[in-house]
């Protein structure tokens, strides 16, 4: 997972697996915020989608990955990533307690 992938070779960028999952991982937790935006456009005041958690769960655990499997081993990103992995899980598991496990759905 640490080898470069060669048909990225052109482009000039050093592109491994691990790297691909950091990028994505990033993305995903970046693009929470886009999903929040347009969630709350729509509501007329703040919300925070059910997907947002979900977002967050998943690109914080991405990046987790990258920084602990990677040969980027970087301590600095595992502690960057922990607690918004811990945090999210958290947030999201109140979510579903709280409203329950379809409260996206039409009608609920």
């Amino acid at each position: 997972m640490n080898q470069e992938i060669m048909w990225l070779d052109w482009s000039g960028l050093h592109v491994t697996p691990w790297k691909l999952i950091g990028y994505l991982g990033a993305l995903m937790f970046g693009g929470r915020w886009v999903v929040q935006f347009f969630a709350s456009r729509r509501a007329g005041k703040p919300v925070i989608p059910r997907v947002f958690w979900y977002m967050s769960l998943v690109g914080a655990a991405m990046t987790l990955s990258y920084f602990l499997f990677s040969a980027k081993q970087d301590s600095v990103g595992v502690l960057q990533n922990l607690f918004p992995t811990f945090t999210a899980a958290y947030s999201l598991y109140l979510d579903i307690r709280h409203r329950g496990w379809h409260r996206d759905r039409a009608g609920h």
